[in-house]
């Protein structure tokens, strides 16, 4: 697999072909599996994804500790605002849902986390339902998140953990920004400029989920993410270019990843999880789910 995203655009741009394509055929040599295998685990994955947006967005899941549940289906059937009808609404609505079934211990496909789960299906399928593309188109725009995700978890990380919520929604938008610049039609290095785009736009972001659940505002920052990636995909396929190589941009994730404070690496030491709110949300909440177990 490539360990520059700036390698497989060259090679992509020499070859004449697209990122999806470079990015299977080098899975496919590392793993030895036919590129056909490789494509059907990938439509699977698709299923899964699309499940978890259709039961998102019912409206009725909650999560243990009842933090959140529910908000994805105002988005659909709540009073209009100024998005209303547009696929940015419906790619909203779509990422709620994913993260809702997530903290519900639904069944989601965690790509690149659980906890960024939501920014991938809900920009992919929401902008290919509305252009009318089809599995294939898909198939291939997860094949070339999957390409992107590796170059940051290689570079970087993907772990809230160790890196801050820059790693996981952040990684999930640039993930999801150059998957679908590439499926709308857009060149290699548009994709590029799309993963660059997306994710200096969450540098710094930091991981403070209340209590240590993936719930608040873990939800909420995978609708935000998937915002950052839909600006990055109409720059990128407007022909804006971000000055800053993705690649340095993704080191500089990793390099403030590493340089990050404790308590804004998933511990619920710092941020939202600190607020006098925060901690007594959480406090209630932990004695629910102990309560019920």
């Amino acid at each position: 697999m490539y360990r520059s995203l700036h390698e497989a655009v060259r090679d992509a741009e020499s070859q004449g072909t697209t990122l999806a394509q470079v990015a299977l055929a080098a899975e496919s040599a590392d793993s030895g599996r036919p590129v056909d295998d490789i494509r059907a685990s990938l439509g699977r994955a698709l299923d899964v994804m699309r499940g978890a947006v259709a039961r998102g967005l019912v409206g009725d899941l909650r999560s243990s500790s009842g933090l959140v549940g529910g908000d994805a289906a105002k988005l659909v059937t709540g009073p209009p605002g100024p998005l209303a009808g547009t696929p940015f609404r419906d790619v909203l609505a779509r990422a709620l849902a994913v993260q809702e079934v997530n903290a519900a211990m639904g069944v989601i496909v965690a790509a690149p986390t659980a906890g960024g789960a939501g920014v991938l299906p809900a920009v992919l399928t929401g902008l290919a339902d509305a252009r009318g593309l089809g599995d294939d188109a898909l198939v291939d725009a997860l094949a070339t998140a999957g390409l992107i995700g590796a170059v940051v978890a290689d570079r970087a990380s993907l772990s809230g953990a160790e890196g801050g919520c820059q790693a996981e929604t952040g990684a999930a938008a640039g993930m999801a920004a150059g998957a679908a610049t590439e499926m709308l039609g857009g060149t290699p290095r548009q994709a590029y400029h799309a993963v660059a785009l997306a994710q200096q736009g969450t540098l710094g972001l930091v991981c403070d989920p209340l209590g240590g659940l993936v719930e608040l505002p873990c939800v909420f920052r995978n609708a935000t993410a998937a915002a950052i990636a839909m600006a990055a995909i109409e720059m990128a396929l407007a022909g804006v270019e971000f000055a800053i190589p993705a690649d340095e941009v993704i080191d500089t994730m990793g390099e403030i990843g590493r340089n990050m404070d404790v308590r804004y690496r998933e511990t619920a030491g710092g941020g939202l999880a600190a607020t006098p709110t925060g901690r007594r949300l959480a406090r209630e909440r932990l004695v629910q789910i102990k309560r019920a177990s």
